[in-house]
């Protein structure tokens, strides 16, 4: 016998009451209504010194050259002080694993923080939306210039936003490409329109990504294209702060006077304005609880916590608060995943930070002729090779070379090599047999190069030397 599904009654819905649907539900353009509030000056404090770092780190100069510059040409990668090269991408990926660490984190104690606040997405998207509100007003403006027919007035604003929106994006996309070209030169091609080739196509293609996705895409690229949305949930707990709205407070929701009782109506707090669904950017209400939508930009507790402050209510109404305060008890801020995050990011930082100033300022390698061996007017087997030095550091350098642990053999090459700031070296070198080894036809060989400075400098590489076997 198949068992039943037990069956509950539920209440009637009074179909005379109209449907309401969110920006997002409703599914055109997402009008944002102007607010302040200490989270949004929050939010403008960070973003600005966001864009300082970025449009303004790449005019720098450091010792005569562009402070930080991924030369991917000549594969030199500057950082200040620091030359970086191919082989030390092992440490870009370091960082990239730390960062993520870092993400997992935060956000297992304040949700989607990075979001709402420093994801370069969102914070591009406010200045756009900050270019519509001066140039077609207020969101009631904009709601209504939407809907009227096209005039020289409604031609004007939109000319004039979409200016704003290009200018905005084609400067980002010179900044960012400025930082793996030169960008003092990059800017006087493109002001004298002599831009071409792969440099005037990034730049485009720069261009078009930001004003598409900051300007058309928004919310869209949060909501369906970033899969942060997708997995945040997995990192929350019951003592992740998020942004949430206090329903055992709020309900029932409803219009009243200021000095009126409203508890004695039997109303809660929230008034029912819609200002928290009008300032979201993604368009949702946050009152109907936690949604993928929602990106933690905290726009809802500054229009809400407005409201408040008008009404005379405690704040808080919307505000950040973990599942389990909501459900009446105290949130915890040391628990087992957040200590785990926090290890590990710990232990990962400081293993980045230690190859970070192990890493070799020296590299050496050697590649051996492909002739096998040859015998010189001596009589004597030589094997030539091809070694490669690479200066890392900024700074002249003086290397001492010398062949290890071989005194069979014999090095013919200079012992002395002076190198300039991030200058690689070819150099022939040949090694001479003394001393003919009957066992074998291969001997290993060691190479070193060491700074004539600074001893604890040096480096290694290995290869083989080949003999005619003898019987």
């Amino acid at each position: 016998m198949s068992e039943r599904i037990p069956a509950r009654i539920v209440e009637s819905i009074d179909v005379t009451q109209p449907v309401r649907l969110t920006p997002s539900q409703a599914g055109g353009p997402i009008h944002t209504r102007s607010f302040s509030g200490r989270f949004r000056n929050l939010r403008l404090y960070g973003a600005g010194l966001l864009f300082l770092l970025f449009f303004g780190t790449a005019w720098l100069d450091w010792d005569g050259r562009q402070a930080v510059l991924w030369n991917l040409a000549e594969h030199r990668y500057y950082i200040f002080g620091a030359t970086f090269w191919p082989q030390d991408f092992i440490l870009l990926s370091a960082l990239l694993i730390i960062a993520a660490f870092g993400l997992f984190t935060a956000t297992v104690v304040a949700g989607r923080i990075w979001c709402g606040y420093t994801c370069p997405q969102s914070v591009w998207t406010w200045v756009f939306m900050w270019a519509e509100q001066i140039t077609e007003g207020e969101r009631h403006q904009r709601v209504k210039l939407d809907a009227a027919p096209w005039s020289l007035n409604k031609l004007a604003r939109r000319s004039a936003k979409h200016g704003i929106w290009l200018a905005v994006s084609l400067l980002t996309a010179l900044t960012f490409i400025g930082y793996f070209t030169p960008i003092r030169g990059l800017a006087e091609e493109l002001l004298g329109l002599q831009l071409e080739g792969a440099a005037l196509f990034w730049l485009l293609f720069f261009t078009a990504a930001t004003y598409l996705n900051a300007g058309w895409l928004r919310e869209k690229v949060c909501v369906h294209m970033c899969p942060y949305s997708r997995f945040q949930a997995a990192l929350f707990d019951q003592d992740t702060m998020l942004v949430a709205y206090d329903a055992a407070r709020g309900e029932g929701r409803g219009p009243r006077k200021k000095d009126s009782d409203h508890k004695a109506e039997g109303l809660g707090d929230c008034i029912d304005c819609q200002l928290c669904v009008q300032v979201c950017p993604t368009g949702i209400d946050i009152r109907d609880g936690l949604q993928i939508d929602c990106i933690g930009c905290a726009a809802c507790i500054d229009a809400c916590d407005g409201v408040m402050d008008k009404m005379g209510y405690a704040r808080g109404l919307v505000g950040y608060h973990s599942e389990r305060e909501l459900q009446g008890g105290k949130s915890r801020l040391l628990r087992p995943r957040l200590l785990g995050y926090g290890v590990a990011l710990a232990l990962m930082l400081g293993a980045f930070i230690w190859a970070l100033n192990a890493r070799s300022l020296l590299s050496i390698d050697a590649a051996k002729d492909r002739t096998m061996f040859r015998e010189n007017s001596a009589g004597q087997i030589e094997n030539s090779y091809r070694l490669k030095l690479i200066n890392k550091t900024q700074q002249p350098q003086r290397y001492g070379l010398k062949l290890l642990d071989s005194p069979e053999l014999r090095l013919d090459a200079p012992q002395h090599l002076a190198l300039a700031p991030g200058e690689i070296l070819e150099l022939p070198v040949t090694l001479v047999q003394l001393i003919e080894q009957p066992a074998g036809t291969t001997t290993p060989v060691r190479f070193e190069v060491s700074n004539l400075a600074d001893a604890s400098q040096r480096a290694q590489t290995k290869s083989i030397f080949i003999a005619p076997s003898r019987r």
